[in-house]
């Protein structure tokens, strides 16, 4: 078992988590993880986000969420970041390291990845 002080601190570090996952930000992050994004890897995409939002301190205007099917099984995994005023971006084919050079140039700077968008794809 462990000791009251190692669960208080297990509990404030997922509690980050929890709340990147359900927050209200104005930038969302929405990672497709229906059966064909889970076989194609979008568990750990959607890690990566969760910690590089909350490594950037972004967590109270960014929010890391989960859906079902995008409808592009042959893209997975697929990301959709979605910013008010501007029209939706589709990443896909990500990686975890794909997704911290989107919160660092996309999320952060404001700059779109494009190599990694659905336009890109050959």
């Amino acid at each position: 078992m462990k000791s009251l002080a190692e669960l208080a601190a297990i509990r404030e570090k997922m509690k980050n988590n929890v709340v990147l996952r359900e927050g209200s930000g104005q930038t969302r992050i929405v990672v497709g993880m229906a059966t064909c994004g889970i076989a194609a890897g979008a568990r750990p995409v959607l890690n990566a986000f969760v910690e590089a939002v909350n490594e950037a301190g972004l967590s109270g205007n960014v929010t890391v969420s989960q859906t079902g099917c995008i409808g592009i099984c042959q893209y997975e995994p697929v990301v959709e970041v979605f910013e008010a005023g501007k029209d939706k971006v589709t990443y896909v084919k990500m990686t975890a390291e794909k997704a911290k050079r989107v919160v660092d140039e996309h999320i952060k700077g404001g700059k779109v990845v494009e190599e990694f968008t659905i336009g890109s794809v050959k």
